[in-house]
């Protein structure tokens, strides 16, 4: 243990993904000394096993499933994917597993870099065991914010500690393709990653709790992407729970609770994420070690007297995506600013210092064949909220933009119109290339625009985003 006394900064940050990155960044903008303290590799799970990594693997797949409907190019993709060159177009995008042009950002904008791992020992201090076995003592003046995002979930199934079950991390970093893949789970990372292994060559079977895909979405979405994924092959099952597992003549051996048992090379359990706050000093500030931690709008954490505690992006589970964790960085680090300087805090809705986006606007694709994208609420979240609402549905593939993208479009779009108020509120579409209509509906609910503006953003034809048109004329009748 070193003797060297105490460091003090203004704010400490611990968790050096993509949300810790951006806290202490805008913290040292505001003229803040920070320090952001991270064990493994600055840029944390969107970097290295998460958003890149994943969105690599998928991006040959799309682009394939895209081109393959195109007249005078469907013959030319009809091969397999070029395995070695999707894996390593992977590894480009993952930095291969390299931190050092995180490492040189974080540096140009003055923000110190502690390697090890950060606990809260009390009130505006943290402690840092490095690798080397050191202590490093901090104190903060202003405050402390944790972002130290999630963990993968895992059920519990009997013989789970005995098969060496992929997670995200390993579904994103694999060096080879299993011959036979099993996946556990209906949402976001179990259709991605079945997407893209099943593309790359494995025989996926996919076995899911619930009675539909990407259960918190519009059904329609789960729906196309479970048509999409049948018809290259994915076995899906539906309603199924697995009892127990077993690994045995490097097989996974799986035992479902109706009695049917079936044999893969891998099972990749994608069923759901957990904070990562077991050992982060909790209990020293009143706070459960593992749980959520919940915060007000503008990120303090509450239940710790002083307000000097934040935590931003997942780990305090209003949405759990990196770019609504990064959003809500640039809004800690402002308002952590703010108060440092006893400035006035904007905390009405829409505010300079709040994160309104987080109950209102949260955009989301799932990067699947075909593609899904929505923002807002869903038609049963609009219904549980009690708003009147008027749902409002287009068949994408009549739109002329999509008769241009590829033939056979297949595709669905659905609006939400808040009755009283004559605004947007929710937005869902399903179909190739609709990834990047996702922000137009984005800023139309965050804007609060009224439909009758609406009306004179004239869509470009033939594209896409004609679909605003149809689904403005459907509303009107």
């Amino acid at each position: 243990m070193t003797n060297e006394p105490t460091r003090t900064y203004d704010v400490i940050v611990i968790g050096g993904g993509p949300v810790g990155e951006n806290v202490a960044e805008r913290a040292r903008a505001a003229g803040l000394s920070t320090v952001l303290i991270e064990r493994d590799l600055l840029g944390g799970e969107c970097s290295f096993w998460a958003c890149d990594p994943s969105k690599a693997l998928l991006r040959p797949v799309v682009a394939r499933a895209d081109a393959s409907r195109i007249p005078g190019l469907d013959p030319a993709v009809a091969g397999p994917l070029d395995v070695e060159a999707v894996l390593a177009h992977r590894d480009r995008m993952s930095s291969y597993w390299k931190d050092e042009d995180q490492v040189d950002w974080l540096d140009s904008v003055s923000v110190d870099l502690i390697r090890g791992h950060g606990r809260i020992t009390g009130p505006k201090q943290v402690a840092v065991q490095t690798s080397e076995g050191d202590t490093i003592a901090l104190a903060a003046r202003h405050a402390v914010a944790v972002s130290t995002g999630t963990r993968a979930a895992l059920p519990p199934i009997p013989g789970l500690d005995t098969v060496r079950p992929w997670t995200s991390r390993e579904a994103t970093s694999a060096d080879k393709v299993p011959g036979r893949l099993a996946v556990v789970g209906g949402g976001v990372v179990a259709v991605e990653m079945a997407t893209a292994w099943q593309a790359l060559g494995s025989e996926v079977t996919m076995l899911v709790l619930e009675d539909r895909l990407l259960e918190r979405m519009e059904p329609f979405a789960g729906e196309l992407v479970a048509d999409r994924l049948r018809e290259a092959g994915v076995d899906i099952r539906f309603d199924t729970t697995v009892a127990s597992l077993a690994r045995d003549d490097d097989k996974v051996r799986i035992m479902l609770s109706d009695g049917k048992r079936l044999s893969a090379d891998e099972i990749l359990l994608a069923t759901g994420r957990a904070p990562q706050t077991r050992d982060v000093g909790l209990e020293t500030v009143g706070l459960t070690p593992g749980d959520w931690l919940t915060v007000d709008d503008t990120f303090r954490v509450t239940g710790v007297d002083g307000g000097w505690l934040y935590a931003v992006g997942d780990v305090n589970r209003r949405a759990l995506m990196t770019h609504q964790g990064k959003y809500q960085a640039r809004i800690a680090g402002t308002v952590i600013g703010a108060r440092a300087r006893n400035q006035p805090v904007d905390d009405t809705p829409w505010g300079k210092h709040v994160a309104t986006a987080d109950h209102a606007a949260v955009p989301q694709v799932v990067f699947t064949t075909p593609e899904i994208a929505s923002v807002g609420l869903t038609t049963r979240e609009a219904e549980r909220s009690g708003r009147r609402i008027e749902v409002v549905d287009y068949d994408l593939a009549r739109v002329a933009g999509a008769h241009q993208y590829a033939e056979d479009y297949r595709g669905h779009a659905r609006m939400l119109v808040d009755a009283d108020r004559n605004t947007v509120v929710g937005v869902t579409f399903a179909g190739p290339g609709v990834g990047e209509l996702v922000h137009s509906a984005t800023i139309a609910i965050a804007g609060e625009i009224p439909i009758d503006r609406l009306w004179h953003a004239v869509p470009a034809f033939p594209t896409l985003g004609e679909i605003w048109l149809r689904l403005l004329e459907t509303h009107r009748g």
